[in-house]
């Protein structure tokens, strides 16, 4: 049974693993950019499996930034993974708690989208595993043939594609800014606190991002809290 679990999961997960493709393989020719070897870049997605935030070190690398910066900007852009885990704690069925924390490990937006729309009630660890098998193995050898690739590429190319990493960022953005004006704002928010924190020199790259990110998304909550409000409909005395 375990077994035919596990082998769902993997069918589950192929269209994730083929997705990962084109993303790996542009991290691990970044990462040759950056001046990561091929061990490191390697290692980076072994040991930290999330797109979003192995992208954003590579800028952050790039600029020089302190590593506690970096890890705790990693941080605020994974924290969402709380949410999800909490929420797959509710599908899943019961299991030890080192299970637990090894499907957690493997969870990203998409092993969460599979995995949380599943058609059964409860989704077994096994079931789990197979999604996040596949999702994690093409992440980690896309990634290494990304860095062979890069070290094939000649110079000026190499040199061309540190221009890629902040084209994928705005490809990432633009999408989810059309007919969203909440996005529009905290891009916009946020993009302004950076440039002033940076032009004035108040703040170090990496401190300039968090505290931007931070605050932006604090102001643009407290607005819409305040102005986006559901009016309370008043009662109306019934006639005599």
């Amino acid at each position: 049974m375990k077994q035919s679990e596990f082998n769902k999961g993997l069918r589950a997960g192929l269209s994730i693993g083929i997705g990962y493709f084109p993303v790996a393989l542009t991290f691990g020719l970044l990462a040759k950019t950056t001046g990561l070897s091929l061990v490191e870049t390697t290692a980076m997605s072994i040991f930290v499996f999330a797109g979003a935030a192995q992208y954003i070190s590579l800028s952050l690398i790039t600029a020089g930034v302190d590593p506690f910066l970096i890890v705790l900007n990693t941080f605020i852009v994974n924290i969402r993974h709380f949410l999800m885990t909490a929420s797959l704690n509710e599908k899943m069925q019961p299991s030890s708690k080192p299970v637990k924390a090894a499907v957690a490990f493997g969870v990203t937006d998409e092993t969460f989208s599979v995995i949380a729309t599943s058609k059964e009630d409860k989704v077994s660890s096994a079931q789990a595993f197979g999604v996040i098998a596949v999702a994690y193995g093409s992440w980690v050898v896309f990634t290494a043939i990304g860095h062979v690739i890069g070290d094939n590429l000649p110079v000026f190319l190499q040199a061309a594609m540190s221009i890629a990493l902040y084209a994928l960022f705005i490809a990432l953005l633009v999408p989810s800014m059309k007919g969203n004006r909440k996005v529009v704002l905290l891009a916009s928010v946020s993009a302004i606190l950076s440039c002033v924190f940076y032009y004035t020199e108040l703040l170090s790259t990496g401190w300039a991002i968090l505290v931007s990110t931070l605050v932006s998304s604090v102001l643009i909550e407290l607005l819409y809290a305040k102005v986006v409000r559901v009016p309370i409909p008043a009662v109306e005395k019934e006639e005599s």
